[in-house]
């Protein structure tokens, strides 16, 4: 299961306008990276764990917040790696003077130094418009917005 990732990309309504929350990874990789790097909360899934399972694990882990059903079906994408991500959508709802918390994992730093360092998997998030999210988010990750954005638009009231 190690190419297989499932997660959730939590909506909202503000203002007649679909707004989704993306994560940026944590590290010092990403650091200076920006744009086409941001995310929804993702991961693997723990042996035998159902893939909506990981997917509610994997956000609460990545943003400290505890998604609510219910959960649509976005579909699959696929990441250059040959990595199959499953994802979900649900409204929900995240105050950015909140923050959030993320997991910790450790890494060598610099590469082959023997040194390592404690990162966040996440060390932002933010809640963005569909055009600005188009332009943050890992680009193969745009047809889970373009679907969240076709379940959820039609509700809002004109």
């Amino acid at each position: 299961m190690a190419n297989i990732a499932s997660g959730l990309l939590m909506c909202r309504e503000n203002k007649r306008e679909i707004e989704f929350f993306l994560v940026h990874p944590g590290g010092p990789f990403y650091i200076k990276k920006n744009e086409g790097v941001w995310s929804i909360p993702k991961g693997l899934p723990e042996n035998g764990e159902d893939l909506l399972e990981t997917a509610q694990r994997e956000f609460f882990e990545e943003t400290g917040i505890k998604p609510k059903p219910p959960f649509n079906p976005l579909g699959t994408v696929k990441l250059k790696s040959g990595k199959v991500i499953h994802a979900w959508c649900f409204k929900g709802d995240w105050k950015p003077s909140e923050g959030i918390v993320s997991n910790i994992f450790t890494m060598e730093w610099p590469p082959s130094s023997k040194k390592f360092i404690d990162v966040p998997e996440v060390d932002r998030a933010e809640w963005m418009t569909f055009d600005k999210a188009s332009k943050m988010i890992n680009p193969v990750q745009i047809p889970l917005l373009e679907k969240a954005h076709k379940i959820y638009h039609p509700q809002i009231k004109k």
